[in-house]
């Protein structure tokens, strides 16, 4: 199967409750392959009950096996990261199940029209960022040159970045941001978060060592409640990351609420994934 050049604009800007439903009840229907994709990733449609939406369709016989995330796979760490999302109420991760197909289990998540033109990072020739923009560090661009790379100082970004220090998120790409034309924000590619360790690679360090915001601490509190043991949260993640990985996200919500501030990196691993877009 190959995808065209340009897949068509047959998904959402908006998504909602319903949408989960569909793509898990709904008859699912190939139409292509996203050829960029580092593991199987297939273009599809999907229909039930009159509707029709785009979504995107992992299979977990297309993953290739990662020594530093052995357990579980990355279509059940991709549907917990919506799971994760769903429970703060920002909405951040497109709607995603676990469900069968035409080749076998996977995950599959809602087609998500994002907006090109919105500029949420930047390489800028100069020591500071300008005012809107926080500073994440020197990159190399050619020649001996090097230039800032910035983000958006943006509420959305900076909720998605609590969501990514709560399940350890490996691989936050700037090309994983989808903007939307109704001022939404998505965050997708969630397949390598939840280890055991930390391994919180991103392009959204901006706030590092910032205190977080009350909204932030509240989210928080939530969170730390609903994956307690016996909590609704820790339940619905039984069946996609393991027992471990479960404990090990609650020690970081329990974490970031002790500190109260945004994560700083670690030294461990490389801070920023690469290639970063």
């Amino acid at each position: 199967m190959s995808a065209p050049e340009r897949i068509p604009p047959r998904g959402v800007t908006t998504a909602g409750p319903a949408d989960a439903v569909l793509l898990a009840e709904g008859e699912l229907t190939v139409r292509g392959r996203l050829r960029e994709a580092s593991n199987a990733a297939l273009y599809c449609t999907v229909t039930h009950d009159g509707r029709e939406a785009a979504c995107v369709y992992k299979p977990v016989a297309g993953e290739r096996p990662l020594w530093d995330f052995p357990d579980g796979t990355l279509a059940g760490r991709e549907v917990a990261a919506y799971q994760v999302s769903e429970a703060t109420g920002w909405g951040l991760v497109p709607p995603t199940v676990l469900r069968d197909g035409p080749y076998g289990e996977g995950m599959c998540q809602l087609w998500i029209d994002a907006t090109p033109e919105a500029e949420l990072l930047a390489l800028v020739d100069r020591e500071e960022p300008g005012p809107g923009w926080k500073a994440v560090g020197l990159a190399e661009v050619g020649e001996g040159r090097t230039a800032l790379l910035v983000h958006a100082d943006d509420v959305r970004l900076r909720r998605l970045a609590v969501l990514d220090a709560v399940i350890n998120n490996a691989d936050r790409k700037g090309g994983h941001l989808l903007p939307t034309r109704d001022g939404r924000l998505y965050g997708i590619d969630h397949g390598v978060a939840f280890n055991a360790e930390d391994k919180l690679r991103t392009l959204l360090w901006g706030w590092a060592g910032e205190p977080l915001t009350e909204e932030a601490r509240d989210v928080l509190e939530a969170l730390g409640k609903a994956l307690a043991e016996g909590g609704a949260l820790a339940a619905s993640l039984a069946p996609l990351i393991t027992r471990a990985e479960i404990g090990a996200t609650r020690e970081r919500v329990a974490s970031l609420l002790a500190s109260g501030t945004h994560p700083q990196p670690g030294g461990r691993w490389p801070a920023i994934p690469w290639p970063p877009v």
